[in-house]
């Protein structure tokens, strides 16, 4: 019975040093690695963000170009503001295209 509580003691006072020893050498490269392939993921998903708000602008564009077409025929007043809306959408959506990205440093 004491051989095995002297094995036990002794067991028990090598694993916390094994311990204590690895925490001084941290390897870093692994951060690295991921944080390159978390940046060409950012990347790519902004690329089809941008693509994406490219269709659903030009779908708007073309919903509001037939308000304003349908608005003209029928006669209704508020054509001279949808057209101003619509230019300002317009506007925007070539702003932001430049601005968003440049933000975070890319040309597209």
């Amino acid at each position: 019975m004491t051989k095995t509580r002297e094995k036990l003691c002794t067991l028990f006072l090598v694993i916390p040093c094994s311990a204590f020893a690895k925490s001084g050498s941290v390897n870093y490269t692994w951060g690295a690695d991921a944080l390159a392939t978390m940046h060409d993921f950012v990347v790519t998903m902004m690329l089809y963000v941008l693509y994406i708000c490219y269709a659903i602008a030009s779908v708007f564009a073309i919903v509001s170009a037939l308000q304003i077409y349908i608005k003209m025929n029928t006669g209704e007043e508020g054509i001279v503001k949808s057209i101003v809306g619509l230019f300002g959408a317009c506007l925007f959506i070539i702003g932001a295209s430049i601005v968003f990205p440049a933000f975070f440093g890319y040309r597209i």
